[in-house]
C-alpha cells in the first residue's frame, strides 16, 4: 500500500511539473565540466531549492551556431517544453559570420516560439573587440532590436559577471568553470524567476 501511494504522488508530482528548455551551444551545453555542473543542472537545482518544481533540459550543442539552432529547433520543441531559454550566436561571432544572417536565424527562431506561445528568455551576447568596430556594433545590435520586437524577457549578455575573469573562465578564456556557471546562475535568476511565472 505504501509503494501505491508513493507511485500516485511521484506521478501528481511530475504532472505538475514544468518544463524549461535551454536552447544554446557550448555555453549552456557544459563544455569542459561535469553534466551536473553545466547551467541546466546548477539552475534547476537553484530553482529547486527555491520550491519550484521545474525539470531544466539541456538541450545545448558544442559548436552550435544560429544556422544549426535553427534547422533542429523544430524537433527538439517536440519535448513539449512550457518554457525556453534561447542562448545561440556566440559561435557565429566567432566565425565572424555576416551578423544579418545570425539576426535572421534569432528571428526565424524567435517567430516559431511565439507562434508556439511558449514564453521566451532571450539571452543576448556580446563580440570580442578584435572582430572590429563594425563587426561589434552589427553584432551587439541584433539583441536588444530583437528584444524590442517580441514579447521576451531579455537577459542582454548571458556570460554577465564570469566573462573575462580568469578564475571563472576555462583555459581557453572563453568557456566558463563549474564556479563561472554559478555566477551566471545566480545573475540570471531573478529573469528566470520571472519567466515561469508567465
Amino acid at each position: 500500500m505504501a509503494l501505491f501511494v508513493l507511485s500516485v504522488n511521484s506521478l501528481c508530482a511530475a504532472a505538475g511539473e514544468k518544463k524549461l528548455l535551454v536552447f544554446g551551444d557550448s555555453l549552456t551545453a557544459g563544455y569542459g565540466i561535469l553534466y551536473d555542473q553545466a547551467f541546466p543542472a546548477q539552475l534547476e537545482s537553484k530553482l529547486r531549492a527555491g520550491g519550484y518544481s521545474v525539470k531544466v533540459i539541456n538541450a545545448g550543442v558544442s559548436g552550435e551556431t544560429t544556422s544549426g539552432g535553427l534547422a533542429r529547433l523544430e524537433w527538439t520543441l517536440e519535448q513539449k517544453p512550457d518554457f525556453v531559454i534561447l542562448e545561440l550566436g556566440a559561435n557565429d561571432m566567432l566565425r565572424a559570420i555576416d551578423p544579418a544572417i545570425t539576426r535572421a536565424n534569432l528571428q526565424k527562431m524567435l517567430d516559431i516560439l511565439q507562434q508556439k506561445k511558449i514564453p521566451v528568455l532571450f539571452a543576448g551576447m556580446k563580440a570580442t573587440p578584435n572582430l572590429g568596430k563594425k563587426f561589434v556594433t552589427a553584432f551587439d545590435g541584433i539583441y536588444p532590436a530583437l528584444a524590442k520586437k517580441y514579447p521576451v524577457i531579455f537577459y542582454p549578455f548571458f556570460l554577465e559577471g564570469a566573462a573575462l575573469h580568469p578564475n571563472l573562465t576555462q583555459d581557453d578564456g572563453l568557456h566558463p568553470t563549474p564556479e563561472g556557471v554559478t555566477v551566471i546562475v545566480s545573475n540570471i535568476l531573478p529573469d528566470v524567476k520571472k519567466l515561469l511565472k508567465q
